[in-house]
């Protein structure tokens, strides 16, 4: 049996942390056993479904690497089978016709809540002669379900979970309207498609249940099931817009490497040991659901921060240069192609004090930039009287010096001593001038990046 696993996703809002890390766990589950990876849009539901929520979708799992193996199915592409389906459950007596009406229906929960039961569906039409259809109503079909025993479902990840077939009531898979309810099309879909192993949130759990008696209905083998907890926020309350972003693309946007994001996301509620930085290939010859947890996961920020930083020290410099070009333009800088040479010069300095790209372009802002340079409070401190007059003498003294570390190096000792100054002294101010900040890479490599005629420029500029 070859595994076939599935993310299928609603395009009815954005693609959340949640629904990333589902995609994550259904895509690197499926490569462990040497399997397929397939994306289904549900778009069942009309109202809500929008082209721009599938393209958010689409392309957060682009940016993710979470590629699917065949095209993207729609699911309202195959309505014609979720209704061919259900009619054969209706000709073969396990499904019946239901011409209750919405009043009847609401009345009927409203009974229910007052006598504190469950507000479910009492079965009137289940057995009754559909001669005695009032006129005028369009009826829904729904499954017969069993009354007797239970339904039992061992999941992969929460253990065996049973419940009572009492306890549901004849949920409706074709609506008067003529349209399939989504739990009946995932039943169909999952099964044409040959998906062996449903892996999706616990929030579906109950859903699973009632799944099951569509799959009994039809004599369909079943594919197995793993839920998923959910991930909360830091609080412990489900995750909203309070609590930081909630598009995968925001992450982008703020600046996360998608290694870092997906390498987060299975370590969120899944562990190996103390295994924590880990490479795509890594993750795949390594993910079981046997290592996924049952309790909820709590969203860290911090922690994910923390391991971008560690991701983006091993990223390619020019590559990294390229997104900085890129954000910098957002923000209407021009960043010509000598500040491009000085940024990708610097690079392998900046990315070792920066956790995101969004401070990587921050910190690289001042190499595309012409002077006069907009200071920091703290730099402007710096660039007292004196400091000014001390970067003076030191601009006559670089003059002369080759621009290059050693020779830098040197210079800027020689020169500190002469002065009485100890070294971080005279590199302050210095850095202050040269960027308009307190900090950078070190200062030597900071001269060489700008090269001789810009630094001086820029010391110029202040100690004039």
């Amino acid at each position: 049996m070859k595994v076939r696993t599935r993310f299928a996703p609603s395009p009815t809002g954005l693609l959340h942390i949640g629904g990333a890390r589902t995609a994550l766990f259904n895509y690197l589950f499926a490569r462990h056993y040497g399997g397929e990876f397939v994306l289904r849009i549900e778009d069942t539901d009309r109202a809500r479904s929008t082209q721009e929520a599938v393209k958010v979708i689409l392309d957060g799992l682009d940016w993710l690497g979470l590629h699917a193996d065949e095209p993207p199915v729609y699911q309202t592409t195959r309505e014609a089978r979720h209704v061919e389906v259900a009619m054969q459950l209706l000709t073969e007596g396990k499904a019946y016709r239901c011409y209750c009406t919405p009043e009847e229906l609401t009345a009927m929960r409203e009974q229910a809540i007052a006598e504190k039961r469950p507000p479910r569906y009492d079965g009137r039409w289940r057995d009754r002669d559909p001669a005695e259809a009032p006129e005028g109503v369009k009826p829904a079909i729904r499954l017969k379900a069993p009354r007797e025993g239970e339904v039992v479902v061992k999941d992969l990840v929460q253990g065996e979970v049973r419940v009572k077939n009492a306890e549901m009531d004849d949920m409706i898979i074709l609506r008067s309207d003529g349209t399939p309810t989504y739990l009946h099309a995932v039943v169909v879909d999952d099964h044409d498609m040959a998906i062996t192993h449903v892996i999706r949130g616990d929030d579906h759990l109950t859903n699973t249940f009632r799944q099951i008696q569509i799959y009994d209905a039809m004599g369909w083998e079943k594919p197995e099931f793993a839920h998923i907890p959910l991930i909360h926020g830091a609080d412990g309350a489900k995750l909203s817009k309070r609590h930081g972003a909630v598009s995968i693309l925001e992450f982008r946007e703020q600046g996360f490497l998608p290694e870092a994001l997906c390498n987060y996301l299975l370590r969120l509620g899944w562990g190996h040991g103390d295994a924590e930085f880990l490479s795509r290939e890594e993750q795949i010859n390594l993910f079981t659901l046997e290592g996924v947890g049952r309790a909820a996961s709590r969203m860290d920020y911090a922690k994910l921060t923390h391991l971008n930083g560690m991701w983006l020290r091993q990223a390619d410099d020019a590559w990294l240069r390229d997104d900085v070009v890129e954000r910098l333009a957002k923000a209407d800088m021009t960043v010509d192609t000598i500040a491009m040479q000085r940024i990708l010069h610097l690079m392998p300095g900046l990315k070792e004090r920066a956790k995101t790209l969004e401070e990587l372009a921050a910190s690289s802002a001042f190499l595309a930039r012409e002077v006069p340079l907009p200071f920091e409070p703290k730099a402007e401190a710096l660039l007292t009287h004196e400091n000014k007059a001390m970067l003076a003498r030191l601009a006559s003294m670089l003059e002369g010096v080759d621009f290059e570390a050693i020779a830098i190096d040197a210079a800027l000792r020689g020169f500190a001593e002469a002065e009485s100054r100890k070294l971080g002294q005279v590199a302050q101010p210095l850095r202050a001038a040269l960027t308009g900040s307190t900090m950078s890479p070190g200062i030597d490599a900071t001269l060489i990046a700008l090269g001789k005629s810009e630094a001086l420029k820029r010391i110029s500029a202040v100690s004039a």
